[in-house]
């Protein structure tokens, strides 16, 4: 018994020594994965709470004081987000304390990239005094997550924009007969793919037999919307390019696929739903992850661009790397010269604040607990029209950034 206690303490020792070590072993270079880790945590931790913290909270006075305790769903969607206000604090306060950080020697610059035992541990004390607030902060949160979220969903879009047209003059500026077939392969191929996807979305969201003539006008305005990219783009005004037409309308059909099967499930004109019913631990799984990778690229992304979203006086990364793990960065790191700081820390950090509120809608279905949504991730009617809105400002977006340098030529966009 002895033996066994000493054992165990040994092995607790060692464990508590190598997560010392593996935090402190964190540098400049390997921050936001850093980040990106903790926010990955954050959803992680919803997820699980979602699937295993409903008895608990229910036995929360304080969550529970209702005349008649409402169902599952609701204390599922509580603990969803309760995680995600804590989260959504954690880095709202980094965006605050890093915000105006010009060069490397600011005291600042070492809370960013340092001091991680600290702030997990901070993180950890917020998310878990979340659950002490009373139902009406985390109801106002669940109002203002919405707003959050559709701004989080137009950085996404300005991010689209921002490489697909920087894709183009890179390709554009080789100046090579076999760059310009390149662009026109590569065209071609996405408008074969959008044609291709459009016959899908027919196929699976029109079913015969049904009235079905919302989804058909998403489908038909969405090929409109294809055709009036290309359009604009080679107009000889304009000067364009077929690439960033047929790369926006392709991510427009897939804006379009994605609106249509967050249906629920017992809707009609969903025809995946015969599919989906039986919706399996894996799936589940799978569909967060993909959710998890495509949030945490876009924080990052945003973070560490520099694109419109950034404020005017912060430094623009352009020649950058997103995430530089090169020695040479590490041995100017080392220098007395004071040096810029390569992307905006404040804005960084508001993405990941953005993208909390973001994840959190999903997870609950945008706070709908209507039908099956409390057991699937996004779905439900707010979830399409969530992603038919995202469409349009796509689309909006996109011819912007096309007619505005005419229409305001001494104007840099």
């Amino acid at each position: 018994m002895w033996a066994a206690s000493c054992l165990a303490s040994c092995c607790a020792a060692c464990a508590c020594e190598a997560c010392r070590t593996a935090v402190g072993s964190i540098g400049r270079r390997s921050a936001r994965i850093a980040y990106c880790g903790l926010f990955a945590l954050s959803l992680f931790a919803s997820w699980a709470l979602r699937e295993v913290a409903a008895p608990l909270l229910q036995s929360i006075p304080w969550i529970n004081h209702f005349h008649k305790t409402p169902d599952r769903e609701w204390f599922e969607t509580d603990a969803v987000l309760r995680v995600s206000l804590g989260n959504f604090l954690f880095f709202t306060i980094l965006a605050v304390i890093m915000a105006g950080i010009k060069d490397q020697k600011d005291p600042r610059d070492k809370i960013h990239h340092g001091g991680w035992m600290a702030k997990i541990f901070c993180w950890a004390v917020i998310v878990f005094l979340m659950f002490f607030v009373p139902n009406g902060v985390v109801s106002f949160y669940e109002s203002i997550s919405k707003f959050g979220s559709g701004l989080f969903l137009l950085v996404q879009v300005v991010l689209l924009l921002d490489f697909v047209h920087g894709w183009n003059e890179n390709w554009v500026a080789k100046d090579e007969q076999f760059w310009y077939m390149a662009l026109l392969v590569v065209s071609v191929v996405c408008y074969i793919a959008t044609a291709s996807f459009s016959g899908l979305l027919f196929h699976w969201f029109t079913p015969s037999g049904h009235d079905c003539g919302l989804n058909m006008f998403f489908i038909v305005f969405t090929l409109i919307l294809v055709f009036a990219f290309a359009i604009v783009a080679l107009h000889p005004k304009i000067n364009g390019s077929l690439l960033p037409a047929s790369v926006i309308g392709l991510y427009c059909t897939y804006l379009c696929y994605s609106g249509l099967s967050s249906e629920p499930r017992d809707y009609e004109c969903n025809g995946l739903h015969n599919h989906s019913k039986a919706v399996s631990t894996g799936s589940l799984t799978l569909g967060l992850l993909t959710t998890v990778l495509s949030v945490v690229y876009s924080a990052v992304r945003a973070g560490s661009s520099a694109t419109v979203l950034s404020p005017p006086d912060s430094p623009r990364g352009t020649d950058k790397p997103l995430l530089p793990f090169s020695k040479a960065d590490e041995q100017e790191d080392k220098k007395d010269v004071p040096r810029p700081v390569t992307y905006s820390y404040s804005f960084f950090h508001l993405i990941f604040s953005l993208a909390s509120m973001y994840s959190a809608m999903l997870l609950t279905g945008w706070s709908t607990s209507v039908g099956e949504s409390g057991k699937l991730v996004d779905v439900g009617w707010p979830s399409v029209w969530v992603r038919i809105a995202t469409q349009w400002a796509t689309a909006g977006l996109f011819i912007w950034s096309l007619v505005a340098p005419i229409l305001f030529p001494d104007r840099e966009f």
